[in-house]
This record gives structure tokens, sequence and C-alpha cells, in this order.
């Protein structure tokens, strides 16, 4: 294995975040957006501390027109605001893959985590993830993404 994937249990996760669609060259700025206006929503509310993690749920793959939400979990619900949602990420089991290095070179890591699921008796089971782990500060060969799926055992229905 190139990057180091496993089969983990996540609770419900509340989250502030923002639907938009993009085409791939354009993600950078869409995401600078996006998470600039819901960080700032958190300091308005006071909450500084409530952005634990930054994610990104894509509903398609289409790299020409990618329909995605991305925001941050936070420790307890809060409400919206405009084109900011409050929002629930389910839990139950997915499939993670870690990978070190730029975004634009994450395929093969969702390649790997789709091989992994398989051998393990999953399919994927829905939305696909990106969790980002440290921020877009370090150099990009240090960049830190959990790339996961929701995941149902092979010959089950996705009910997605």
């Amino acid at each position: 294995m190139m990057f180091p994937c496993e089969i983990k249990t996540f609770p419900t996760r509340s989250a502030l975040s923002i639907r938009f669609r993009s085409p791939v060259q354009e993600l950078s700025a869409y995401f600078g957006r996006v998470y600039g206006a819901i960080g700032a929503y958190l300091a308005e509310l006071g909450a500084q501390d409530q952005g634990e993690a930054v994610f990104a749920a894509y509903h398609n793959m289409d790299m020409q027109d990618l329909d995605i939400v991305a925001g941050f979990t936070v420790s307890k619900p809060l409400p919206g605001k405009g084109e900011i949602q409050a929002a629930e990420i389910p839990g139950g089991p997915f499939a993670i893959c870690h990978y070190t290095g730029p975004y634009d070179q994450v395929g093969p890591a969702y390649e790997e985590l789709t091989q992994y699921a398989a051998q393990h008796g999953y399919q994927p089971g829905g939305v696909a993830y990106e969790w980002y782990l440290n921020g877009p500060d370090v150099p990009p060969q240090d960049l830190k993404t959990d790339v996961a799926f929701p995941v149902i055992p092979l010959g089950e229905a996705a009910t997605a």
C-alpha cells in the first residue's frame, strides 16, 4: 500500500457548511471563500474554538461541475446564517486513507481506498469526504488529507 488505509466507525458530527458547484480548476478560490466565510461566522458567534475539522464532501466526481459541501465540524450544533448551513455528517463505518502530498495529486489515494475497502468486504456507500488535517500554509508535499467514504458490506444496496 502506498498510503495507510483503515476502516473506522465515526459518530454523527455537527457542522457548518456551504454547498457549491465548481470546476476542479477553480476549487482553491471557492475553498478560500467558503472557509473564510465560515471562519468569520464562527468568530461572530464567539465560537473561535468551535471549528474542529475542515472538510469537503464530494457529491459527484464530475471534474467540470463538482457538487461540494465544504465546512467545519463543530462540537455542538450551531445555527446557520445565509448560505452557511447547519449540517450533520452521518456517523457509521468509513473507509479512510491517510494521504500526504499535494491536493491535486490525491487521485491514487481514492483508488487505493476503493481497493482496500473491497479487500475488507466493503463498497462505497455514499459521499466522498476529504478531511484537511493541516493548512495550505505548509509545503504541498507535507499536506495531510484523510480521504474517506462511508462503507456498506459488499452486495448491499447504497441508501444515499
